[in-house]
């Protein structure tokens, strides 16, 4: 495989440096922007964000609401950018997520909310663009270039970085713990090998996801990344929003990829992987892979420190998918890396 395609190969295999080095720059604004919030503490939480950055804003809003007992609701960009709504947002921490920060919906978006007396804050890989200006407190998620279409180390870096505004938000020494640990956690995640799955995602025509709690989030990556870099329609679900109607989907060989949650979630997903078995569905879970041999995963650390460590497993398998149902994952059909929408 030539240089020039290994783009995504590399990136994936940086992204735990990414996180071991980010706390260097990171943390300077963090401790400003939590002495804030502590200061004037929100009522609400507001994320901003599109793609993988939706993805991530939803494991902020699960950390949020979990650990500081915030509610933290997604915005509508277009409410600002095409219907031009200002909206009362006066005292509250409004947190956009962007790799690019170049998406006009969202940085007018931000630039209202601030003009409207919101707390902005904004994650973000390029510390000079446009969102990065209008943004009060800018938290560099310190991932380097990303040069392929498809986000992969950015969105662990931007995980990671929401975990740790909530370790350092909620005084949780256990997960500031789990954050030492996790650079070299990651590394151990990109060497797990899912090979056995290929066989059954290479002649499918589409599946779903699910997660729960932490892992919500990594099932909405995991289903965006399957689209864009595999070529295969994929749809993500919680575990007990499958129950309400998708769950007619389910037929004899029917594929699941689960993503397992370590903590009390964890619960829920049991019991409908064991009833997804009974339906007779092919289930694909980070430890198990019946009738089609062991899909590996790793001990549990801490859970939210180790729905980080499945994605970049994830990703790995991905390519390898990819490239097994013969589709050049360095390019995806009708994408840039820089996606402006309005």
């Amino acid at each position: 495989m030539s240089s020039r395609h290994t783009s995504i190969i590399t990136e994936i295999a940086e992204a735990p440096e990414a996180v071991r080095r980010q706390p260097q720059h990171l943390i300077p604004p963090l401790q400003m922007l939590v002495e804030r919030c502590r200061r004037t503490p929100p009522r609400v939480v507001v994320t901003c964000a599109r793609g993988s950055s939706a993805h991530a804003a939803t494991f902020g809003k699960h950390l949020i609401e979990r650990h500081l007992g915030i509610p933290v609701a997604p915005a509508a960009p277009n409410i600002v950018s095409v219907y031009r709504r200002r909206l009362r947002l006066n005292d509250q921490l409004f947190l956009t997520i962007s790799q690019s920060g170049r998406s006009d919906d969202l940085i007018e978006f931000t630039a209202m909310a601030r003009a409207e007396g919101a707390l902005t804050a904004c994650i973000v890989n390029d510390l000079n663009s446009p969102l990065a200006e209008v943004s009060e407190i800018v938290l560099p998620m310190n991932a380097g270039p990303e040069l392929s279409i498809a986000a992969t180390k950015s969105f662990v870096a931007t995980l990671a970085a929401l975990l740790r505004l909530t370790a350092l938000w909620a005084n949780d020494d256990a997960l500031s713990r789990a954050l030492e640990r996790l650079p070299d956690r990651l590394v151990a995640a990109g060497k797990i090998d899912w090979k056995s799955a290929l066989g059954v995602l290479s002649q499918a025509s589409n599946l779903v996801t699910i997660g729960r709690g932490p892992t919500l989030a990594i099932a909405r990556e995991a289903a965006l990344k399957l689209k864009e870099v595999c070529d295969l329609q994929a749809e993500p679900f919680s575990s007990a929003e499958f129950q309400h109607g998708p769950m007619a989907l389910v037929t004899a060989h029917y594929p699941v990829l689960l993503f397992m949650s370590t903590d009390e979630a964890g619960a829920s997903l049991r019991e409908l992987a064991a009833d997804l078995r009974q339906k007779h569905a092919v289930l694909l879970m980070p430890d198990t892979l019946p009738d089609h041999g062991p899909l590996s995963g790793m001990m549990p650390d801490h859970p939210d420190a180790d729905a980080v460590c499945l994605i970049q497993s994830f990703y790995g398998f991905a390519v390898q998918l990819a490239e097994r149902r013969g589709v050049g994952h360095e390019h995806p059909r009708h994408l840039q890396k820089v996606t402006r929408t309005r």
